[in-house]
């Protein structure tokens, strides 16, 4: 055990010495960390997650059916329930509202939505392609029609009664990532969908959850859109979108943390440290993210250089942990917890202390 105890503490050392090669200092408040339970929600009764300073709180998924059991029947109760135990202990909750699966199984809008013709059967299937091969693709999921005006008047509804009870008193709540994957040429496309539509479509949800949350923290996730591939297919889809945020002011990020991937890096990686210090930026670490090859090193990307990208080359206010394991018991709450106490010792009245600070700090015991 003191053999281990050890390494891991060499570990978080040389995590601290790299951030401080790569990163210099840290952001005038400091980034924010939340680790993010996805459905598992009873994970904040973790000991792990509740001793660890670092973590502010929990990120937090609710589908949109589980929220509306019938129309206009909201359910806050599992919000209710999940924010009042983490104020009890000094945390916070930031929502993910759900109305996308990546499961053909799964079907996330109420079942009113699904049944009643106005609304055009509320969800439609998302594809897996591979090679470009629309013939023969393989649903892996499900959308809310987002750009279908009858269901997006219901969701701006349940926005507006979440934000009536939730804000000022969560942290934050960001929407779903833009991407879906119905194919390019149009023979997979839903009734009435095209990029253009779905772009605006996005924007006027951001607008709605904006105004619905004008005290919280309000992110809407945009990683990729439909109808373009950077930078040689360019619509102006996402960037739209990001212009849009600025405008309002309202937060963007979405996932995954994969420093330096090329896809990413074209799209929505640029727009987030674009928009940062004008709007709220976050970064999802999800699920297979720890197991990332740096491009750069083709090694396994470290702790130490998944914050350093998102807090010196992305520059984001938030960081939101995924609890895959081993990854997270062993390598993840060990460094933050070297981390944030070297900061709290160097300046304990301070969350602005440089990360030079705290490896002086360490060099001085």
């Amino acid at each position: 055990m003191k053999l281990m105890t050890t390494k891991i503490a060499a570990r978080c050392l040389w995590c601290m010495c790299f951030i401080l090669a790569c990163c210099g200092s840290a952001t005038a408040e400091g980034e924010h960390h939340y680790a993010f339970f996805n459905r598992d929600r009873e994970r904040i009764f973790d000991a792990s997650f509740l001793g660890t300073r670092a973590f502010e709180g929990a990120q937090l998924k609710y589908t949109w059916r589980e929220l509306e059991r019938g129309k206009d029947a909201y359910d806050f109760s599992a919000i209710q329930h999940d924010l009042a135990f983490l104020s009890s202990r000094g945390k916070k909750l930031f929502i993910q509202l759900q109305d996308s699966s990546f499961d053909p199984t799964l079907v996330h809008v109420p079942r009113y939505l699904l049944n009643d013709a106005r609304y055009n059967g509320g969800a439609d299937k998302q594809y897996s392609i591979k090679g470009d091969n629309e013939e023969h693709a393989v649903a892996e999921g499900w959308v809310a029609r987002r750009w279908d005006k009858a269901v997006q008047e219901r969701f701006h509804k349940l926005l507006l009664a979440l934000g009536k009870e939730f804000d000022g008193k969560v942290e934050g709540i960001n929407l779903a990532e833009t991407a879906v994957s119905f194919g390019e040429s149009g023979r997979l496309f839903p009734k009435g969908f095209i990029p253009a539509v779905y772009r605006d479509a996005v924007m006027t949800n951001m607008t709605a959850l904006k105004r619905a949350f004008p005290k919280s923290v309000a992110m809407q996730y945009a990683n990729f859109m439909p109808g373009e591939w950077l930078p040689g297919k360019d619509g102006a889809h996402l960037r739209s979108v990001y212009q849009h945020a600025k405008e309002l002011k309202i937060g963007v990020g979405g996932p995954d943390l994969l420093p330096y991937k090329p896809g990413q890096m074209s799209h929505c990686y640029p727009l987030i440290k674009a928009c940062a210090r004008i709007t709220p930026t976050g970064i999802a670490v999800q699920q297979g993210n720890y197991a990332h090859k740096n491009p750069k090193t083709g090694q396994r990307v470290t702790i130490a250089e998944l914050v350093g990208f998102a807090t010196e080359y992305l520059n984001v206010d938030y960081i939101f942990w995924c609890n895959q394991e081993p990854f997270y018991s062993e390598e993840l709450i060990p460094f933050l917890q070297a981390y944030i106490d070297s900061r709290t010792d160097v300046l304990p009245h301070r969350r602005s202390a440089t990360v030079r600070d705290v490896i002086d700090s360490q060099v001085k015991r």
